[in-house]
């Protein structure tokens, strides 16, 4: 019996993972690396949009900035909660619900009327972010060779990486020029964009095994788990001390004029496509040492940042070097959660991005303590090297016991 549908609107079925080629398997990380841009647009650019928000609603900016705050706590809550409760539902329509909840987010955050209820479409916005970096990432991990696994990651993460040079700045342009709701706009329409190119192009993932909330929340009786992502929270809150107050650090420490800012913050952005690349290959070449060499390298960045902001060249392409490093630990600490987390990946590889986002609201303030307490806008970067090492103390730890676990796991067999 023929359906009685155009040819055109049948559907065909879709591939198995199995069964596409390679550069089938690149536009797939591609598209999914696409809603990665998105996502990454509409997390940094809020930070700008904040005094006009704060005057259309004739509210305070620091009152303002609590949207920043709702994002964060939806991504810290989402994270864990949706990878959890959605074992069950295959990938590829996972995908696709998360990008159309994100979509939805921004597409909200548009026609707001009031405060409140951009508090609430940017917390929804927020829900879906690190269920999709977690299940985006494990899907370009399971498509790929397994001496491949790194740059797969990475490759997904890119999309963020990319953002922050020009998703950003062009949703900046366009809310300074139109109105902000057209920022967030720009992302919806991001989103659309991503749920085509998901519903035409990915495959079934029938490598991904279903898993239920049961063996999913088994990941946090993992010591190996929480290793992990303390490594994670605590050895990148040192960038986000220094992100946080750069542009003060730049024009009252360094001089430099503020119509300069826009430059600092694309250095920062080169950096970190390039640190996220760099990240994908010495997480393929050696996970537990890349790690170690990633936070003794974020450590020395900062320090060297302390002296060099008072000098603005050096100071801008230092910061750059500071993101290099910071986001090439990314990839790693990422394939180490899927590697430890048993058949629990999808949630602990989701509780990353929670762990990143706590490390952003941790560093931030540890740094407005430091500047509070009456030291200079370059002081930050010292208490973020101390927060580097103190990820190397947990590092040290870490990998001895998950070396001594290998090894009688080894006797045993």
């Amino acid at each position: 019996m023929h359906s009685s549908k155009p040819k055109l609107l049948r559907r065909r079925p879709r591939p198995l993972q199995t069964q596409i080629s390679e550069k089938r398997r690149l536009i797939v990380m591609v598209a999914m690396s696409l809603g990665a841009f998105g996502i990454g647009t509409t997390e940094f650019v809020s930070m700008g949009l904040l005094s006009m928000i704060a005057e259309d609603f004739q509210i305070t900016e620091d009152t303002a900035g609590v949207i920043i705050t709702s994002y964060a706590l939806g991504v810290v809550i989402g994270a864990p909660l949706i990878t959890a409760l959605t074992g069950r539902v295959p990938r590829r329509r996972l995908l696709l619900i998360l990008m159309a909840a994100f979509t939805i987010g921004n597409g909200l955050s548009v026609f707001a009327d009031n405060y409140q209820v951009l508090l609430l479409a940017r917390f929804i916005a927020g829900l879906p972010h690190g269920a999709y970096f977690s299940v985006a990432g494990l899907s370009a991990a399971s498509m790929a060779p397994v001496a491949q696994r790194g740059r797969a990651v990475a490759f997904i993460s890119m999309g963020l990486s990319v953002a922050t040079v020009v998703g950003v700045p062009a949703a900046q342009a366009l809310g300074a020029a139109l109105g902000w709701p057209a920022a967030y706009a720009l992302v919806a329409l991001i989103g659309l964009t991503t749920i085509g190119a998901l519903w035409f192009l990915m495959p079934h993932m029938t490598k991904m095994r279903p898993t239920n909330p049961a063996t999913e929340l088994g990941a946090l009786k993992r010591s190996q788990v929480w290793l992990t992502l303390a490594m994670g929270t605590v050895g990148f809150g040192g960038m986000f001390a220094v992100y946080t107050y750069i542009s003060w650090t730049m024009t009252e420490r360094a001089g430099l004029d503020p119509s300069w800012i826009w430059l600092v913050l694309m250095v920062y952005g080169v950096g970190s496509v390039a640190g996220n690349w760099f990240g994908g290959r010495l997480a393929d070449r050696n996970l537990e040492f890349g790690i170690l060499f990633a936070l003794l390298m974020i450590a020395t960045a900062l320090t060297a940042f302390y002296f060099t902001s008072a000098h603005p060249v050096l100071g801008v392409i230092n910061f750059g070097v500071v993101g290099f490093f910071g986001t090439s630990l990314v990839p790693s600490l990422q394939i180490r959660l899927m590697d430890v987390a048993g058949d629990a990946q999808t949630l602990a590889a989701a509780l990353n991005h929670s762990a990143l986002n706590l490390a952003n609201a941790a560093g931030a303030a540890i740094g407005g303590l430091v500047i509070s307490a009456g030291f200079s806008y370059s002081a930050p970067a010292l208490a973020g090297t101390a927060l580097a090492l103190a990820a190397v103390g947990v590092w040290v730890p870490t990998f001895f016991l998950r070396r001594r676990q290998l090894s009688s796991a080894e006797d045993k067999s």
